[in-house]
């Protein structure tokens, strides 16, 4: 008996595997594509074309007034069904219109107010804020790091299949390395207390799993700052120990920022933007911090240089 034909998000589920996408981004794209289908009345993609894309997008900018970065998810994720999913891609560009892109500077901290956050964690929370902000790392790479990733002898980080599937290679703060170091020791007597438990194994990227068989138990591939307690992979359905999640984080710094008394919109972000800032302020050049960051283009990084010459330019007001 033939086995019924998969679903349509099944098979943009599986398309995104093959390609090794990560599970936010399948999750992301599973959802605008079911958002595209119910905004058509439930008709199949198959059915529609570029005028239905054009009129979902047009909807997202002008009816829900979504930020251009949402819109151009929205479009990427309709662009994968169609082309690798379905084997229509489009040839002609799409006359939708767009969403505004906002040209805002970022939130940066000083130092002493960057202090005074971490001055307000506790525990491994505080960790992982004193990485991102000594190394520039952005909330997610920080939270995926493996022991394998942490390069004491040369005090630098490497940071692997990073935002474009690429890797790069960051610093290392002196002052943070014996901290590191205690933090792997318990992070090690977890590992061992999982394996004597029957867990212990990691999730391993690119499909590893299966030419390494062992690796996911190994000591090297452990998440530095794993989570509290085991779980189940939403793809294998394997119980595992994975990394902290994003929120628990995310809250913590809220509160931090809160309690230090800082009026300012902060968030993990904002530790990265500190780094490029106070490392463009001590005289490094520009080169040398996009590498740091990873940026592709240099126009990127130079969003710092901006956000020094504010308060005018250097200009003295006449009310002073």
């Amino acid at each position: 008996m033939a086995a019924p034909p998969k679903k349509l998000l099944d098979q943009v589920r599986e398309a995104i595997r093959i390609k090794h996408y990560s599970y936010r981004t399948e999750e992301s794209y599973v959802y605008w594509i079911r958002r595209y289908i119910l905004f058509h009345n439930k008709r199949h993609p198959r059915e529609m074309g570029k005028a239905e894309m054009e009129a979902f997008l047009s909807h997202l900018a002008v009816e829900e007034q979504v930020a251009a970065s949402t819109q151009n998810q929205a479009l990427s994720a309709l662009l994968f069904l169609y082309r690798y999913v379905l084997n229509q891609p489009f040839e002609e560009p799409l006359d939708a219109l767009r969403a505004k892109r906002s040209r805002y500077l970022p939130t940066v901290l000083t130092r002493e107010e960057v202090l005074a956050v971490i001055e307000q964690l506790s525990g491994v929370y505080r960790l992982v804020i004193q990485v991102l902000y000594g190394s520039g790392l952005r909330l997610t790479e920080g939270l995926r790091l493996r022991v394998k990733d942490l390069d004491f002898a040369q005090r630098q980080i490497i940071i692997r299949d990073t935002k474009g599937a690429e890797s790069r290679i960051t610093t290392l703060p002196e002052c943070l390395i014996e901290r590191l170091k205690q933090h792997l020791q318990g992070v090690k007597r977890l590992h061992q207390l999982d394996l004597e438990a029957g867990y212990g194994s990691v999730y391993l990227p690119f499909a590893l799993d299966r030419k390494y068989p062992n690796a996911d138990r190994d000591w090297i591939w452990q998440f530095v700052f794993p989570s509290f307690g085991l779980s189940r992979d939403p793809r294998s359905g394997v119980v595992r120990r994975h990394h902290l999640h994003e929120t628990g984080v995310q809250r913590a710094v809220k509160q931090a920022t809160r309690a230090a008394g800082i009026e300012k919109r902060v968030n993990c972000h904002t530790f990265r933007h500190s780094f490029a800032t106070h490392l463009l302020q001590n005289g490094y050049d520009i080169r040398t911090v996009q590498e740091l960051l990873g940026h592709k283009d240099v126009k990127t990084t130079m969003i710092y240089t901006h956000v020094l010459n504010r308060g005018g330019r250097g200009v003295r007001s006449p009310l002073d």
